[in-house]
């Protein structure tokens, strides 16, 4: 996608600033669907044909934009184009430790990038899986910049058995000076860095004026202010407010999640449901209030252990004698009520990922990057697929030519 960054954005920022009664809630402190024009149709929902459209994004806008017209339009301002690279072939013994869909991510990240001749700086690396496979497809050198110092012991140790040129560095990237890690001859890469780490390392990298900045965004929400802070100047002049609940919307789709995980979670919001419905009539309190995140092994317990530990977690006294089993049943009922609310919800969740997204391309492109936008993979290898990818503008209209003395002829980025 090359197209005006702008005019989508300001299209898709209409469009959800004008549906935040849809999407901008907390479905949790609902006891009923707050929209009685879906009413009849979310109480008909079998939980199958819920389940069904919330794994088929086109499907779900289009059952939906009968009662939300704007969702009409919101496939062609989330459109976005795979890249059609090949998949670079790995040997064994580069690709061996690399867990599931990891490996064909990473194939897939390379081949978008197609990056043989500028030195690259791997952000945020691990143990640098990605930054071998680059040294290893032709980059003449890589350096790798990540937090947990045995993680940068491990990847050192297998690129030096591996041959690959490779120099790790390990730095806090929120808290350590790393201008002096970007340069201008040089391919800065982050492949799902959270929230504000690829945030630094976008600024970093522009300020620097790295020749080429690839990235793909995730987990928009972690390191960052309870209100999102918008990096380019157009987003800046948006009335949409987004909070870390609704960033984390954009990270709701459950197509690579294992079927064990989806179970758990489901549990989870039933146990947290029941909680709430017992603080309530304690405390007399009418509103949710949210309990920390927990390790999932609690949820193999029992449901009386887990409001112990929630009660705790809230200072809330509870009565000798509860009746765990009623309130679990009543909460049963209310799932159905809160799944409805964030099916509604999660037809939205591509929209704010693509409204964040373009926040950033328009941040590069305001510091003089073409830009292009893709999907570097199919969804279902991660649904965190969007790749931004900026190269420098050499000359600008009007620049001076320094070899010639000319004036440059080459016409500006769209």
């Amino acid at each position: 996608m090359t197209s005006n960054f702008v005019t989508r954005f300001q299209a898709l920022d209409q469009l959800l600033n004008e549906t935040r009664q849809y999407w901008q809630l907390l479905a949790f402190d609902h006891l009923c669907t707050p929209w009685p024009e879906l009413d009849a149709y979310l109480t008909g929902l079998s939980d199958l044909n819920l389940s069904a459209l919330d794994m088929d994004q086109s499907a779900l806008q289009h059952a939906l934009a009968n009662y939300i017209p704007q969702l009409n339009e919101i496939s062609a301002l989330i459109a976005v184009d795979t890249v059609g690279s090949r998949r670079p072939t790995l040997p064994f013994w580069l690709s061996n430790g690399i867990k599931g869909r990891k490996v064909n991510q990473l194939q897939d990240f390379v081949g978008a990038l197609n990056e043989q001749h500028l030195p690259v700086l791997e952000w945020c690396a691990g143990k640098g899986h990605l930054g071998r496979i680059l040294a290893f497809t032709g980059v003449p050198h890589v350096d790798s910049v990540e937090l947990q110092a045995h993680l940068c012991t491990q990847g050192a140790h297998s690129a030096q058995q591996q041959g690959l040129a490779m120099t790790f560095h390990c730095a806090d990237v929120l808290q350590d000076p790393v201008a002096h890690y970007f340069k201008p001859q040089q391919h800065a890469v982050a492949l799902h860095a959270c929230g504000q780490l690829h945030q630094n390392f976008m600024t970093e990298a522009a300020k620097a004026g790295c020749e080429k900045i690839s990235l793909s965004p995730c987990c928009y929400h972690l390191f960052t202010p309870a209100q999102y802070a918008p990096m380019s100047e157009v987003a800046k002049r948006s009335q949409i407010t987004l909070t870390h609940n609704d960033m984390k919307l954009a990270l709701q789709e459950t197509v690579t999640a294992p079927s064990r995980v989806a179970k758990v979670r489901k549990k989870e919001v039933l146990w947290r449901l029941a909680f709430d419905a017992i603080r309530r009539d304690v405390t007399g309190s009418d509103k949710y209030i949210s309990v920390p995140s927990v390790n999932k092994a609690i949820f193999s317990g029992e449901f009386k252990a887990f409001c112990a530990w929630a009660a705790e977690q809230k200072g809330v006294r509870l009565p000798a004698y509860i009746d765990y089993a009623a309130y679990l049943e009543a909460a049963r009922q209310r799932q159905q009520i809160t799944e409805r609310i964030e099916l509604v919800r999660h037809a939205f969740r591509r929209a704010i990922e693509m409204w964040l997204v373009l926040d950033r391309a328009l941040y590069l492109q305001e510091f003089g990057y073409e830009v292009a936008l893709t999907q570097f993979c199919e969804k279902s290898l991660t649904p965190r697929n969007l790749l931004i990818q900026a190269a420098k503008q050499k000359h600008s209209v009007g620049e001076e030519n320094v070899s010639t003395g000319e004036e440059s002829s080459s016409a500006s980025a769209e």
